[in-house]
């Protein structure tokens, strides 16, 4: 009998199952392995309106963590909304602690009302710590533009990739829109272009997209192949159906 693969996401629940932990699960198993799952959050949400967010506290989030790890071998996790900078540094201290050779997707959920400070110095230090626990930093344009107002996003992704991979997605690119960069060995760069001329917008579809190349590297394979795995089932996603809420094809 195949021994079953485990994979992990930690991350917020969305009622509509469009985005978050529900959405990471459905994504790792159309992927072949089995999904685990960790709450920092219960938004109060559907596909076009979110509402609020009730944080899980640190505690919790770390004890889910040291429960699972009791029980499971698990090398690759997956993280979405965090409540802060410190937080997320100590919920990656946690997850080092139980497997030091854990590999560790971010996908950066970076809005004001999530307490995070972006230009003090305090989040510089946090979040440069931050970046060398994890094997994969995936923001989309928005996103890396307000990591820091003062750099450019090409400084920017100089920074970050000093210390971390990049996948940056390209949908909300003005200039050729739909194209992804990776930028990963700090000099190597892999374009992603669309095969698709159009798409269907999606309601969660950066979760998608980061817990695709997750499971990806679980399944152990070359960065380049991962990412550009992930980029087609992330398009296949998108172009599922004509509404908000994709549709996952299972492999």
């Amino acid at each position: 009998m195949k021994q079953q693969a485990y994979i992990l996401t930690i991350a917020g629940f969305d009622p509509s199952s469009g985005a978050g932990l529900t959405s990471d699960i459905k994504t790792f198993e159309a992927h072949g392995l089995y999904g685990l799952s960790v709450c920092t959050a219960v938004t109060v949400q559907n596909d076009i309106d979110f509402k609020d967010c009730v944080w899980v506290d640190k505690e919790t989030i770390i004890n889910q963590i040291e429960t699972l790890f009791e029980r499971f071998e698990i090398s690759v996790a997956k993280i979405g909304i965090i409540q802060s900078w410190n937080v997320l540094l100590e919920v990656i201290q946690s997850l080092k602690k139980y497997n030091s050779s854990i590999k560790i997707v971010l996908d950066p959920i970076l809005k004001a009302s999530a307490g995070f400070d972006f230009h003090s110095e305090e989040h510089i230090k946090v979040f440069e710590e931050v970046l060398q626990h994890c094997d994969f930093i995936t923001p989309n344009y928005d996103e890396i533009k307000a990591l820091f107002s003062n750099k450019s996003i090409e400084e920017t992704i100089e920074f970050i990739s000093e210390k971390t991979n990049i996948y940056l997605k390209g949908g909300h690119r003005e200039d050729k829109k739909g194209w992804d960069e990776v930028y990963h060995s700090k000099i190597v760069q892999l374009n992603i272009p669309p095969k698709a001329t159009s798409v269907f917008e999606k309601h969660g579809s950066g979760c998608v997209l980061s817990s695709a190349l997750a499971s990806n590297i679980a399944k152990q394979l070359s960065l380049e192949d991962a990412c550009t795995n992930a980029k087609w089932y992330t398009e296949q996603f998108l172009n599922s159906n004509k509404t908000l809420l994709g549709e996952h094809n299972y492999t």
